[in-house]
């Protein structure tokens, strides 16, 4: 009977145990997994929103023609990837912001937990939160779009994934990023890379399809302008990142048709820890010499004198692996064998005289040799030959 009894105990506790993980791990991992996708419409508040709305109820959201549908494996949802710079992923009214960001600062401003919870799932400073929400900009999204969202509950914030539908208020960074939806001053990141199977959570609205949402890939640069359609009459408008559209600035130049959907971008493999980053060549060791140039000359061989050795390899010093190296070419015209029967100079042909050259090599071999040093000096010429100002140069 104990026996009994402890086994029944042990049973307890692993169902207890699997019910904790489940209702407290937001959903299993992996992409065999299904995890759960919150779809939030325009002016839903959604689970446990961080603040009262500040969006601009007044606003026509006009969206974009959806990507066409493909076809992804059974039961798996597959986002479209767009460039937080695409022409055409947002919309806005010209001169007017679709948020009211002063009244977001106040509202987090007056509670200080919140204002903690909306800095941590931003990953900001909590003292930072009214300049962050000052260098957004307010537009709206023109298609349905996947993101990372957090709510605030019991005094700390929640994050869970949701698709955010077409015609939504939110606030981007200068990278193109959705930060804040403005209908709950939730903070946003990109999504999870899960592959996986989806449990939409909420009642899907008129035209959502799930192979047609798209997913913000942020720009590895600063932008300065966004290039957004006005959804009062589906021109192009420039804004300026981080203003509230009162420097809005028409452009009719742009002849991309604002009906199409933006350009989307080939999927990039999410990132892990196990990936290793591009290999690059080690910096040199800090105990390294500073590289002299070693002279390289190639000239015409030359008879070389009975009996003697071939030349050997100079005998510069050992340098330690690792360390940079530098090498310069140049070419020179043989001068005759010391050894070689020549006839003796006459008065009128004075004999060759080697040029000296800035500095040698520092072995002491070699020197190096300009390459516009003439080989004939003319009659009565004292056989020196100033260095030219390339020759300082070799």
């Amino acid at each position: 009977m104990p026996s009994t009894l402890r086994r029944i105990a042990a049973a307890a506790a692993v169902l207890s145990v699997g019910a904790f993980a489940a209702g407290c791990g937001g959903g299993a991992s992996g992409a065999d997994s299904r995890q759960d996708l919150n779809l939030q419409p325009i002016a839903a508040a959604g689970p446990d929103p961080f603040t009262q709305s500040t969006a601009d109820s007044t606003a026509t959201p006009t969206p974009a023609a959806p990507p066409a549908p493909r076809s992804p494996a059974p039961g798996v949802q597959s986002a479209r990837i767009v460039s937080g710079a695409a022409p055409g992923l947002y919309g806005g009214t010209q001169s007017v912001a679709s948020c009211d960001v002063e009244k977001q600062i106040r509202f987090l401003g007056g509670d200080r937990a919140k204002n903690r919870a909306f800095a941590d799932a931003a990953g900001i400073d909590p003292g930072s939160v009214a300049s962050f929400l000052r260098g957004l900009t307010p537009v709206v999204l023109r298609g349905d779009t996947r993101v990372t969202n957090h709510g605030f509950r019991n005094g700390s914030a929640t994050s869970f994934q949701s698709v955010l539908q077409a015609g939504t208020a939110v606030l981007v960074d200068d990278h193109g990023a959705p930060r804040v939806r403005c209908a709950c001053g939730n903070p946003l990141k990109p999504p999870n890379a899960h592959q996986g199977e989806w449990n939409d959570k909420g009642k899907p609205w008129p035209g959502y399809h799930a192979d047609r949402v798209i997913v913000v890939r942020p720009t590895t640069v600063v932008i300065n302008n966004l290039i957004i359609v006005n959804i009062t009459n589906n021109t192009w408008i420039e804004r300026k990142t981080g203003d509230d559209g009162r420097r809005d600035r028409e452009r009719p130049d742009i002849q991309i048709d604002p009906d199409k959907p933006p350009v989307t971008l080939p999927p990039s493999p999410p990132a892990s820890p196990s990936t290793s980053p591009p290999v690059s060549s080690p910096p040199p060791s800090p105990d390294c010499p500073t590289p002299t140039p070693t002279v390289t000359v190639t000239e015409t061989p030359s008879p070389a004198a009975p009996g003697s050795a071939p030349p050997a390899s100079p005998p510069g010093a050992a340098t330690p692996s690792g360390c940079p190296t530098a090498t310069t070419t140049v070419t020179a015209t043989p001068s005759p064998s010391p050894s070689a029967s020549t006839p003796s100079p006459g008065p009128s042909t004075p004999s060759p005289v080697e040029p000296s050259t800035p500095e040698s090599s520092p072995s002491g071999d070699m020197p190096s040799l300009p390459t516009d040093m003439p080989t004939d000096l003319p009659n009565g010429d004292s056989g020196i030959v100033p260095p030219s100002p390339e020759s300082e140069n070799v």
